[in-house]
């Protein structure tokens, strides 16, 4: 690339770094090991496979998807038509929004096999508006919430400081706390006139056939391990009489639901606006969990690790919003992301998109057909929990991944600490409970919305109460190279840096510039791009962060690539990637629709000691 020849220092450098790399390369470094991916996103499993897996994936969360608008309408003492009907418009609309997070139309979609399914978090405040004004004032209030999912995934860039990684986490791993304790009482409670021992063993066959199978197993059967713990532990039930025929010999094959749309009601009385704001925010934490299960699926789903895609999570949230717009214009309750999809992907080893489209056909299909899903929700409770058991363990684990790698930071994970274990003090009603028990429908008696707003309350404090940020607004040019040295410059001189400090600060500006500049020439657009270059001290260190519009190539990836034994001798256009890396304690590239983010950490070399004392 013109104006990027190595001369002077920064080929000496260069020619430093590489020797250290080459040597380490030949002799201790190994490669990261794969994952047990079988299929990845990109990947075209076998057509019998495919459907094999849409429909596992089906059978094993429309139970989920049919019981959450039956609980809210049931406890809302609602009509059984309009029941009926928002079943059947809950399944359509999963079906419906899975296929759009596999396919990714535009910016709407993820790309990766998401579940979309009706969400148990907003069950409190649509009960609420259900018995306040109706099923049209429940439709109006999802539709008007659902638009501020639209305005997050577009200016996702904006809130990456309150929507962190460690929120993300923190709220997967709330997600188990919030879900167990009501598997727990499925998994042990008998139905009355059955044997005590009854669900307990239908649920210890369950769990056993799973575990089994996917610990000791390989191969295809794997795959299958769910499918084959449920019908096992099925089989153990209906021994003991808990499995429900008659409901599915009394349920018509092929139907369409007796009910109709409920319509939508406009007046906006004082009810929709004292209870829009309890929606925005359980919208908002949907969101949350959409993010985490966006930033989990990408971790899971390939085989070599990749950098976390943010236009991939654009495009989760914004499917996630579209879900709950026709959710609202279907007249039922709101949908959002399964976790439980990034569980099975681990377990199963198959991420390939196809699998989603299946998924969300399955769903449609079902709708269809009211004796298939009696065949599903006959399925006794402590089989269902049992398996359920299984899967949010392991999401309880990913997010924990999650949170690990973000918490060498001891303030992020203290923000995590404190966010968990409020959530399980409001979960288990033991902080402020008599306070809180009416409050805005009672949606921070749910321990996720608990915890990830008080994460979210933490890491802005914590962004509000930061050292002041330096900024500097310029074009992405070589030509604005001695205004961004000057600027840094003047930044290091502020906090009595010395020139050793200066000089790295300016090495580490001009690689970074010059590697953004490398994929613009890659490209054929280097007019008109504006860059703002922002520089703050955290814990002693620098931290450098480059602002730029939108492209392609991940840095992330490239520096990975670079720490392969396997990579190539250095090419032109990886010198600035290998002196940014030699530089830089960490180098972080956030890539969205709108913009990308680099962030670059470098510590302060040390200071040189006065004659006669030891170096520190």
């Amino acid at each position: 690339m013109p104006g990027t020849a190595p001369t002077g220092d920064r080929l000496r450098a260069w020619t430093d770094v590489w020797d250290l790399e080459y040597i380490a390369a030949m002799g201790q470094s190994t490669p990261a090991q794969p994952r047990r991916i079988r299929f990845e996103p990109d990947d075209k499993p076998p057509v019998a496979l495919t459907a094999g897996m849409g429909l596992q994936f089906a059978i094993l969360a429309i139970a989920g998807i049919v019981l959450t608008p039956a609980i809210v309408v049931r406890a809302a003492d609602g009509s059984e038509s309009y029941l009926t009907w928002a079943v059947f418009a809950a399944a359509v609309v999963s079906g419906v929004s899975t296929i759009l997070q596999a396919v990714r139309l535009g910016r709407i979609g993820a790309g990766y096999v998401l579940l979309m399914g009706t969400s148990g978090a907003f069950i409190a405040v649509c009960v609420a508006a259900l018995v306040e004004g109706g099923p049209g004032l429940l439709a109006t209030l999802v539709v008007a919430s659902s638009l501020f999912q639209f305005l997050l995934a577009a200016r996702l860039s904006l809130f990456r400081r309150l929507v962190t990684p460690v929120v993300a986490g923190t709220v997967l791993m709330l997600i188990a706390v919030t879900v167990m304790p009501l598997v727990f009482n499925m998994v042990t409670a008998s139905p009355e006139g059955s044997s005590d021992w009854s669900a307990p063993t239908s649920s210890l066959v369950t769990v056993l056939v799973i575990i089994g199978i996917a610990l000791k197993s390989s191969g295809g059967l794997r795959l299958w391990a769910p499918v084959i713990g449920v019908v096992a532990g099925s089989v153990v039930a209906a021994a003991f009489g808990l499995y429900d025929f008659d409901k599915v010999a009394e349920a018509p094959w092929v139907g369409l639901p007796d009910g109709g749309w409920p319509g939508f009601d406009l007046s906006f009385g004082s009810a929709f606006w004292s209870f829009l704001p309890a929606f925005v925010l359980v919208t908002i934490i949907g969101a949350v969990e959409t993010i985490g299960d966006s930033v989990a699926i990408q971790r899971v789903s390939w085989r070599q690790p990749k950098a976390v895609d943010y236009r991939v999570v654009q495009g989760a949230v914004a499917a996630d919003g579209t879900g709950n717009l026709l959710s609202g214009l279907a007249g039922t309750v709101p949908n959002t992301t399964y976790s439980t999809s990034v569980s099975i992907t681990e377990l199963t080893g198959v991420a390939a998109r196809r699998v989603g489209v299946a998924i969300g056909v399955f769903f449609i299909v079902m709708a269809l057909l009211p004796k298939f899903l009696a065949l599903v929700l006959a399925i006794p409770d402590a089989v269902v929990a049992a398996y359920i058991t299984v899967l949010i363990a392991m999401l309880f684990v990913v997010g924990m991944r999650i949170v690990a790698e973000e918490a060498a930071d001891y303030r992020k994970g203290l923000i995590a600490g404190v966010s968990f274990w409020v959530g399980v003090g409001f979960q288990n009603n033991l902080i402020f409970g008599e306070y809180l028990e009416g409050f805005a429908g009672g949606f921070l008696e749910n321990g996720m919305t608990a915890g990830g707003l008080t994460a979210i309350a933490l890491t802005l404090f914590t962004e509000t109460t930061q050292a002041r940020r330096h900024r500097l607004r310029t074009d992405l040019a070589l030509s604005e190279l001695p205004r961004i040295r000057q600027f840094l410059d003047d930044f290091a001189g502020r906090h009595r840096w010395g020139a050793s400090m200066s000089a790295r600060l300016d090495a580490v500006a001009e690689e970074t510039l010059l590697t953004l500049l490398d994929a613009d020439t890659a490209g054929g657009d280097v007019e008109g791009r504006a860059l703002r270059v922002t520089a703050s001290k955290q814990d002693g260190r620098a931290v450098l962060e480059f602002v730029a519009a939108a492209r392609g190539e991940n840095i992330e990836d490239r520096l990975a690539v670079l720490d392969e034994p396997t990579a190539d001798r250095p090419v032109e256009r990886d010198v600035s990637l290998r002196l940014l890396q030699h530089y830089a304690t960490s180098v972080l590239h956030q890539q969205y629709h709108e913009l990308e983010i680099v962030t670059v950490h470098l510590n302060a070399p040390p200071q040189p000691s006065p004659a006669g004392e030891p170096a520190e």
